[in-house]
């Protein structure tokens, strides 16, 4: 089934897109960005490259670290960040439901059967 995938463009090369959401999901998940990355097969360095666009577009952090130590480090996303992950979700299924009847028609166009 054909998919709508959401992109924000605040510049050039200042962009919000599946991935980036998908990067905070986990960091809230696995409390850390190292796991976070992990879990998305991407480098520590960027998972916070990714990060710091984001701190970058909004002008404050989305993420809360803690540096290591005994106990390990950790990161939270901050009320920025959650808000984020929640406007840009609700954002995805307004697009999907407007688009519903668009989506289905464009995939039937591409569905091709066998005589």
């Amino acid at each position: 089934m054909a998919q709508l995938s959401i992109r924000i463009d605040f510049g050039p090369d200042l962009r919000i897109g599946p991935g980036k959401i998908a990067l905070l999901e986990q960091v809230a998940a696995l409390g850390s960005i190292s796991a976070a990355g992990r879990a998305m097969e991407m480098s520590y360095r960027r998972a916070w490259e990714l990060i710091d666009d984001l701190n970058t577009i909004f002008g404050k952090p989305v993420v809360s670290s803690k540096s290591g130590g005994k106990k390990g480090g950790g990161a939270t996303l901050t009320p920025l960040g959650l808000s984020l992950i929640s406007r840009y979700r609700a954002m995805e299924r307004a697009a999907a439901t407007a688009t519903e009847a668009h989506l289905k028609a464009l995939q039937a166009e591409t569905t091709t059967t066998e005589d």
